[in-house]
């Protein structure tokens, strides 16, 4: 069916036309995953709630803005994929699937997220990237097990204290925001195992060297002055990268150097829960 016709169908809420775009999905799949994705959906099928037994659903890149109460009999459900959708907020219900372990809500109109997320105590992978957050809620400190954090593309300008709760997060995603320094926060943080700040207004980088677990930084594109000092074997991607802490002058001139190779960004498939 071409993308014209699914979205003229869209806007026809009868259970028949609805069916059409789900092509006749009427039974759980063995696998116990269900992929709506890019079927220029405006609601969730109420049957795909009863289909208690779901590990997987995706729903991402439609016309989403709400999610049906039902949704809280998915029970079993550890991935659930929102992004690419039209929310303005997060639907409560949510925040009633416990067994989550991956939430994708990046690319959504999202100012802040509810205080009932802190319920998603076995989520390890959070995507909120490419939404409206001006700060980073102090709610996804409370999420005890998280592991990898991926806040790129908003408008953040710091980040909470709290942060450094999280002793289990590994990878924090920050590229594309509005940090004018280094986050205080990451400093306090001897876990983490890849930083990326690329594309904010960061003018100055503290030493990095005393943190034990990290493997790679991504400090790209930012006006910065200097390149964070790292310890041995610490991969560097920006300014000068190449070099020691300190850029080469020449003359009075300062010479860059990049890697003509970058690490890519998050990977765009959907990873499996650990």
């Amino acid at each position: 069916m071409g993308n014209s016709l699914k979205a003229i169908v869209a806007f026809v809420p009868s259970n028949k036309c609805q069916k059409y775009l789900l092509e006749d999905l009427e039974e759980m799949p063995v696998d116990k995953m269900v992929d709506l994705s890019g079927r220029q959906l405006r609601r969730l099928p109420l049957h795909i709630c009863s289909f208690r037994e779901l590990v997987k659903l995706y729903l991402s890149d439609n016309n989403l803005n709400h999610l049906p109460p039902e949704l809280e009999q998915l029970q079993n459900l550890q991935i659930l994929a929102l992004d690419f959708n039209n929310f303005k907020a997060l639907p409560l219900v949510v925040c009633t699937l416990k067994q989550l372990c991956i939430l994708y809500l990046g690319n959504n109109k999202l100012c802040s997220l509810p205080l009932e997320l802190r319920l998603l105590q076995n989520l390890k992978t959070l995507w909120i990237e490419s939404n409206c957050l001006q700060c980073l809620p102090e709610v996804v400190c409370e999420l005890s097990l998280l592991k990898t954090l991926h806040a790129g593309s908003n408008a953040l300008r710091t980040l909470p204290a709290q942060l450094r709760c999280l002793q289990e997060l590994r990878t924090i995603w920050l590229s594309g925001n509005l940090l004018s320094e280094f986050p205080p926060v990451l400093l306090d943080m001897p876990f983490l195992e890849v930083i990326d700040v690329d594309r904010n207004s960061i003018r100055f980088f503290p030493s990095l060297a005393h943190l034990p677990g990290l493997k790679l930084v991504i400090y790209d594109h930012n006006p910065c002055r200097n390149a964070p000092k790292v310890a041995k074997g610490v991969r560097r991607v920006g300014r000068w990268s190449e070099e020691t802490p300190e850029p080469r002058k020449r003359s009075g001139a300062v010479i860059e150097i990049t890697l003509d190779e970058k690490p890519s960004p998050p990977p765009a498939t959907k990873p499996e829960p650990e």
